[in-house]
């Protein structure tokens, strides 16, 4: 890194041991992207008085050419967030995937459909608890679909028969749905 790492403490007191373990992060990320100018780590516990049931926050700042990447956890979203070191993995982690994302965009390698084709289906069958089910495509095909492929209407609302559309993807056990579509929606 060009400047060095800052680590600022809100409402929390300073601990030798979190310090050490937000470096280690830190270097872990500048081994996965040596771009990084500048990073800075803030800790906050919201509700500074209290000592049982507190939520920690934590705020990721990263300088990239031409960018910034900020990674804010809130404490509201996770009660897992009362341990401040699952608290820093997260954010951490969440950091590394825009760190990653950022890379790959790079260097012009973002993700694309190998076919953004959409496709006619009607829904063939629906396993709720399971959260996927099957389109049954033009040609006879069944292609599978999970719950949080689905746009549009929420999946507890597809009913066998109805008519989506969708775009397919070759998966490791045959044909999937990586988008599937309910009433007019573009594709992209």
């Amino acid at each position: 890194m060009q400047s060095p790492l800052e680590i600022c403490w809100h409402h929390v007191d300073k601990s030798e041991a979190l310090e050490a373990r937000i470096r280690e992060h830190v270097e872990k990320l500048e081994t996965s992207y040596d771009g990084i100018i500048g990073c800075r780590v803030s800790v906050e516990r919201p509700h500074g008085r209290h000592h049982q049931g507190n939520l920690y926050s934590l705020h990721i700042e990263m300088k990239v050419p031409g960018r910034e990447i900020v990674v804010k956890r809130d404490p509201a979203e996770h009660h897992a967030h009362e341990d401040i070191y699952v608290s820093l993995r997260d954010a951490f982690d969440a950091a590394r995937r825009q760190l990653e994302d950022y890379a790959r965009k790079r260097r012009g390698q973002t993700k694309q459909h190998d076919k953004e084709v959409l496709h006619k289906a009607k829904v063939l069958r629906i396993l709720p608890e399971e959260d996927y089910g099957f389109l049954l495509a033009a040609d006879d095909r069944q292609i599978y679909f999970s719950a949080n492929t689905v746009a549009g209407l929420p999946f507890s609302h597809l009913r066998e028969g109805m008519e989506v559309s969708y775009i397919e993807e070759m998966g490791l056990e045959g044909p999937q749905a990586v988008r599937v579509l309910t009433g007019k929606h573009d594709a992209v």
